[in-house]
C-alpha cells in the first residue's frame, strides 16, 4: 500500500525517473495505472490480496514469438469475423458477376473457387486481415482516393476480388491462390496495396482513428555504414582532405552488398591508393566500423497495427517530427506477432486520376458524352495496340525505358496478355539466357511451338511453349505430377533457393508421381529440369498482370485524351527538368503544342487548353513554387485578367511573389504580354515593384491620391511605373535565360539560327545517324555533361547533345576527353565525329573521335569572312567604315580566316582582301558585332 501510493505521489510530482519502486521497464502509463489502482484496492484490505495479484498479472507483459496478433476488426451487428467475411464475399461476388455473361456453370466455377479460398482463410484465422484491408480500401476508393488494381501474388485470390481489395479478376487470366497463401504451410498473408501519393497518408490518418493512435505506427528502418558511405564518414571525422575521400569512395565499385573486402581484391587503383598514410588511417577504422548501424529512417509504406497497446509488443522512437515509429524494424515487428500493412504510394495513380478529372470536367463542359471509368475500358482496344507496337510508350507505365522499347518492338504485343509478358520478360534473367527471344520467335512463328508434353498445352499456350511465370511451374506439377497447388508452391519455394540435397528429394518425388500419372521417367526427369532451371527467372504472373492493367490504362488515355494524359504526366514530372524534356519531346512527336507558361493563361499545373495544345505550369518555372502560382491563380481568377506589369505587381502578393519570383516569371516568359519584351519588363521590375509598394502604403495609411482617388487595380487609366527603355536581348541570351528559369528551350532552340551554316559541314542530323562502321559528323548543343575517372584514374566523359530532329548521348574516351575538354561547356554548339554505335539503354550513341567548337568549326571549313559595304549604306556617318572596322576588329582575338570587304558605289564594285594581321577567329561575338555595325545582311561567311 505504502509503495504504491509514493508512486502516486511521485507521478504526480513529475517524478518518475527517480522512484526507486518503478518495475524495470515499465513505462509512465503503465506505472501510473498499476499505482494508482493498487493504492485503490488496498483500501478495501479483504479483497486486496486477490486484487494486486490480478493487476500484477495485467502489468507484466510477454512476448510470444511466432504468435500472430490481428487486431480485432469493428463488425456490425452480431456476427463473428468468419460469418461477416463470408457474407461481403458472397456479395461482392454477385456485383462482379453481374458485369459479365457467365452461364450457371460458368459462374458455379466462381463460387466454388471462393469457398475454397474461404475455408483456408478462415482455418487459419486470417478473417480479420482480409477485413482490415478490403475497409481501408473502399475507406480510399469512397474518399475518391485512387487504389491500384493490385500488386503482388494477393491479385490471385478470388476472395480480395470480390472484397474489391484488388481489381483483376484471377480465374480469367490464370492467377494462383495458392501463390499468395499456402493452405499445407501457414505464413501470414500479406497485401501490398498502392495509393494515389496524393492521398496515401490520408488513408494512415483513417486507420490511426479508427484503431487508436496508441495501436499504429509506422515502421523503423535502420541505414548502415556500407562500404562508400563508412569511408567519406571517417574521412571527415578524422579531418583528412575530401578530395581523397571522394577518390577512395569513387573506387569502391557500386553493386549491391559490396564490402571494402571485395573491393581492395577487385580495384588494383585502390590498393594503390593505401600506400598513402592518411588513406590507410581512413581504411583501418573503416573497416571496424563497416556494417554498424548509422541512422534511423520511416520504412517507404510499412503501417503496423497492434491490437493493443504498441507499447504491449514494441519500443516506439521518435525524432520529433517524423512521428512516432516502431523501433522494431519490419522483420523483428513480425517475429512479435504484430501485423505489418503496407500503404505504397505510386504516381502513377495520380497521373491516371488527374488526367480522367481534366478529362471528364471536359466532357461535362462540352456535353460530350458520358464520363469515363478507367476500371471499365475496353482490353481489346486494336488502337491501343498500335501505339505500342510503334514503341510510342513515353510516359506509358512500366513500358517506357529504352531498353523496353527494344524489347516492344520485337514483340509486337497485340493483346492483354501479351502485356503481362513484357512486364515479366523485361528482367535480367529472361533477356540474358534467351528466353525473351524464343518467346519473340515463337509469337511471329519464326520458330516452333515446342510443348514439354501434350498436357501442357493449355498451361503454357499463352506463353507459346516457354515456362514464364511461378504459376506456370505450380500447374505443370500440378498436371503432371499429381500435386496439390499448395504443394507445387512449396516445390517452387525449395527450387528458388536452390538447395541440392532439397531438388535431389523433390525430383526423386516429381519423377515417382509423373510415371504413376503415366509420363515415361526420361520426359519426367527432363521436365523437371526445365521447371528448375526457369524456375531461376520466372516472374510472379499476379504482379505482372496487376501492374499490365495500369500499363494499358495509362496506354488507352495516351491514345484516346492525348493532351490530358500528357498534361497530367508534365505536372508529375514538373520538377525533375531532364525528365520535363523527354516529355515535351513526346509532345511534339505527337504534334502537341506545348504553349509557353503565361501569368494570364497558365495555372500552377500543367492543363490541356481548348484546341489540344498543352499550358504550361507556373509551378514548373524554377524558383517560383507552389504558393506563389496559387497566388497568382486566385487572384486572376478573382479579379480578372493582368492588364500590365504594374498591374500585375500590385495586385499579387509581394509576400508571395518577391524579386526572385518576379524575374524567373519574367525570363521565363511568364510575363510575356505585360510589356514590350522581356529585357524590359526585367529591367522595369524595380520600379513596378517601388510603385506597388508605395500604392500599398497609401492604402494601409487611408491616404488617397492627391489628385485624386486611386484608380481601381486594373484599370486603364492606372500610372505605371517608368518603364525602363532597353534593347531586347538577342535570342541567344533569350533562350539561355528561359532555360536558365525552365531547365529546358520551349519558344526555341540555340541551334535554329545556326541550322542553314551547319548544312556546310555536317553529314546528317541527330534523327537520322544510324549505327555503322563509317565516321559521321553531327552539330549539337551540349545539353548535359558528366565527367568521370576510370580504373586507372583517367577522365572521360559522357554527353548528352541535341539538335532540333533529336537527341544522342555520346562518349569521349580519356584519350579525347584530354584533346577535347575545352570543348565541353553547357548549352556549347559543337561539330562532333564519331562513330555511331548500338548502345545497351540507348539505341544509338556517338563514340566521339574529334570535337569542335562552332567557332573551330568555322575556321575549319570556311574560305573567308565577307563584309559588304554600299557607299550608299555608309555615307553620312559620323565615322568612316574603315575606322568602325578597325574599332570592331581590335575588340577581338585574331584567327586564320581571312577578311574580305565587298565594296560597292552605282558605278563600280571591288573585292578587297584584308591583310594576313586582320585574319579573324570567326566567333558569334564578332559576327554579331559587325552585323551591329554594318546590318544583318551585309555580314556571312563563304564556304565554297
Amino acid at each position: 500500500h505504502f509503495e504504491a501510493h509514493e508512486a502516486r505521489v511521485c507521478i504526480q510530482q513529475g517524478r518518475v525517473l527517480e522512484d526507486p519502486h518503478r518495475p524495470r521497464g515499465y513505462t509512465e502509463e503503465q506505472y501510473l495505472r498499476s499505482g494508482e489502482e493498487m493504492a485503490a484496492l488496498w483500501s478495501d484490505v479483504p479483497e486486496a490480496l486477490e486484487n494486486t495479484v490480478e493487476i500484477a498479472r495485467r502489468c507484466h507483459f510477454e512476448l510470444e514469438l511466432g504468435n500472430t496478433s490481428l487486431p480485432r476488426f469493428p463488425i456490425p451487428g452480431e456476427l463473428t469475423e468468419e460469418e461477416y467475411l463470408r457474407q461481403s464475399s458472397r456479395e461482392g461476388l454477385i456485383e462482379r458477376l453481374e458485369d459479365m455473361s457467365l452461364d450457371e456453370a460458368g459462374q458455379a466455377e466462381y463460387f466454388e473457387r471462393l469457398d475454397f479460398e474461404l475455408e483456408v482463410i478462415t482455418s487459419m484465422n486470417f478473417s480479420g486481415y482480409f477485413l482490415i484491408v478490403s475497409d481501408f480500401i473502399q475507406w480510399a476508393k469512397k474518399q475518391d482516393i485512387p487504389v491500384g488494381p493490385g500488386r503482388g501474388s494477393g491479385a490471385g485470390s478470388i476472395v480480395a476480388w470480390a472484397l474489391k481489395i484488388t481489381d483483376l479478376d484471377p480465374i480469367a487470366y490464370d492467377l494462383l491462390f495458392e501463390r499468395f497463401l499456402n493452405p499445407e504451410r501457414v505464413s501470414m498473408p500479406d497485401f501490398d496495396v498502392d495509393f494515389c501519393m496524393d492521398g496515401r497518408d490520408r488513408v494512415i490518418q483513417y486507420v490511426t482513428e479508427l484503431y487508436g493512435r496508441e495501436c499504429v505506427s509506422q515502421i523503423i528502418t535502420f541505414g548502415t555504414m556500407a562500404a562508400k558511405a563508412v569511408v567519406r564518414d571517417v574521412a571527415r571525422v578524422q579531418s583528412k582532405p575530401r578530395g581523397l575521400a571522394d577518390r577512395m569512395a569513387k573506387a569502391i565499385p557500386f553493386a549491391v552488398d559490396m564490402t571494402l573486402e571485395a573491393a581492395y581484391e577487385q580495384e588494383e587503383t585502390l590498393r594503390d591508393m593505401l600506400e598513402d598514410n592518411d588513406a590507410r588511417e581512413i581504411w583501418d577504422m573503416a573497416l571496424k566500423l563497416e556494417g554498424l548501424t548509422r541512422n534511423v529512417g520511416k520504412h517507404a509504406g510499412g503501417v503496423v497495427i497492434a491490437p493493443s497497446a504498441l507499447t504491449d509488443f514494441v519500443p516506439l522512437y521518435t525524432d520529433g517530427s517524423a512521428g512516432v515509429v516502431s523501433q522494431f524494424d519490419k522483420d523483428d515487428v513480425e517475429k512479435v506477432g504484430l501485423v505489418k500493412f503496407d500503404f505504397l504510394g505510386l504516381r502513377t495513380l495520380t497521373i491516371i486520376d488527374w488526367a480522367v478529372k481534366a478529362v471528364n470536367e471536359h466532357l461535362a463542359e462540352e456535353g460530350a458524352g458520358e464520363p469515363i471509368d478507367i476500371a471499365h475500358i475496353p482490353l481489346d482496344d486494336d488502337t491501343v495496340f498500335d501505339i505500342l507496337k510503334g514503341a510510342q510508350t513515353t510516359a506509358i507505365f512500366q513500358l517506357e525505358s529504352d531498353g523496353m522499347k527494344r524489347l516492344i518492338k520485337d514483340l509486337q504485343p497485340s493483346c492483354f496478355e501479351d502485356i503481362v509478358a513484357l512486364v515479366a520478360l523485361f528482367r535480367p534473367g529472361p533477356l540474358e539466357t534467351g528466353m525473351a527471344d524464343d518467346f519473340i520467335q515463337r509469337k511471329h512463328g519464326r520458330q516452333k511451338v515446342v510443348y514439354p508434353h501434350p498436357e501442357l498445352e493449355p498451361v503454357l499456350t499463352n506463353t507459346y511453349g516457354t515456362i514464364l511465370y511461378q504459376e506456370q511451374v505450380m500447374q505443370i506439377a500440378q498436371v503432371l505430377a499429381e500435386y496439390s497447388l499448395g504443394e507445387a508452391d512449396m516445390l517452387r519455394r525449395a527450387m528458388g533457393k536452390k538447395k541440392k540435397e532439397i531438388m535431389d528429394q523433390q525430383r526423386g518425388i516429381f519423377t515417382e508421381r509423373a510415371v504413376k500419372h503415366g509420363v515415361q521417367q526420361s520426359t519426367a526427369v527432363h521436365i523437371f529440369d526445365q521447371m528448375q532451371e526457369f524456375a531461376k527467372y520466372c516472374f510472379n504472373k499476379s504482379h505482372s498482370a496487376a501492374y499490365a492493367l495500369v500499363s494499358y490504362q495509362t496506354a488507352w488515355l495516351k491514345r484516346h485524351y492525348p493532351s490530358h494524359y500528357m498534361a497530367a504526366v508534365l505536372t508529375a514530372d514538373m520538377h525533375n527538368k531532364d525528365k520535363l524534356v523527354t516529355l515535351i519531346d513526346e509532345c511534339r512527336r505527337m504534334e502537341i503544342k506545348v504553349v509557353p507558361p503565361n501569368v494570364n493563361t497558365s495555372n500552377y499545373r500543367f492543363v490541356a487548353g481548348p484546341a489540344g495544345e498543352i499550358i504550361y505550369g507556373l509551378g514548373a518555372i524554377m524558383d517560383v513554387g507552389e504558393a506563389p502560382a496559387q497566388a497568382i491563380v486566385s487572384e486572376r481568377k478573382a479579379n480578372g485578367l493582368f492588364r500590365n506589369l504594374d498591374d500585375f505587381v500590385s495586385r499579387v502578393d509581394p509576400q508571395r511573389a518577391n524579386k526572385r519570383v518576379l524575374e524567373a516569371l519574367a525570363c521565363s516568359g511568364a510575363l510575356d504580354g505585360l510589356g514590350p519584351h522581356r529585357a524590359e519588363i526585367l529591367a522595369s521590375l524595380p520600379d513596378a515593384v517601388r510603385a506597388a509598394e508605395h500604392q500599398a502604403r497609401n492604402r494601409a495609411a487611408g491616404m488617397g491620391d492627391l489628385f485624386g482617388a486611386l484608380p481601381a487595380s486594373g484599370s486603364e487609366d492606372m500610372r505605371p511605373g517608368q518603364a525602363q527603355r532597353v534593347r531586347p536581348w538577342p535570342q541567344r541570351e533569350e533562350l539561355a535565360r528561359e532555360k536558365k528559369s525552365l531547365g529546358l528551350f520551349l519558344t526555341g532552340h540555340p541551334i535554329e539560327h545556326y541550322e542553314s551554316e551547319l548544312a556546310r559541314f555536317i553529314t546528317l542530323r541527330i534523327a537520322d545517324v544510324r549505327p555503322g562502321k563509317d565516321a559521321q559528323t553531327i552539330g549539337g548543343v551540349i545539353t548535359a555533361a558528366r565527367v568521370r575517372r576510370n580504373k586507372r584514374g583517367e577522365r572521360w566523359a559522357a554527353l548528352r547533345l541535341e539538335d532540333r530532329s533529336g537527341r544522342i548521348e555520346a562518349t569521349l574516351f580519356a584519350k579525347e576527353y584530354a584533346q577535347f575538354e575545352s570543348c565541353i561547356g553547357e548549352d556549347r554548339l559543337v561539330v562532333v565525329t564519331g562513330e555511331v554505335v548500338p548502345d545497351e539503354y540507348t539505341e544509338k550513341s556517338l563514340r566521339v573521335s574529334r570535337m569542335l567548337t562552332l567557332s573551330e568549326a568555322r575556321q575549319t571549313y570556311a574560305k573567308r569572312l565577307r563584309l559588304q559595304l554600299d557607299r550608299a549604306t555608309v555615307a553620312g556617318a559620323e565615322t568612316s567604315p574603315a575606322e568602325r572596322l578597325r574599332g570592331v576588329l581590335t575588340r577581338h582575338s585574331t584567327g586564320t580566316i581571312p577578311l574580305v570587304l565587298d565594296y560597292r558605289n552605282p558605278v563600280a564594285r571591288a573585292e578587297l582582301a584584308l591583310d594576313a594581321d586582320w585574319s579573324m577567329l570567326p566567333t558569334d561575338e564578332l559576327i554579331e558585332d559587325l552585323r551591329e555595325q554594318f546590318g544583318n545582311e551585309e555580314v556571312e561567311l563563304d564556304y565554297a
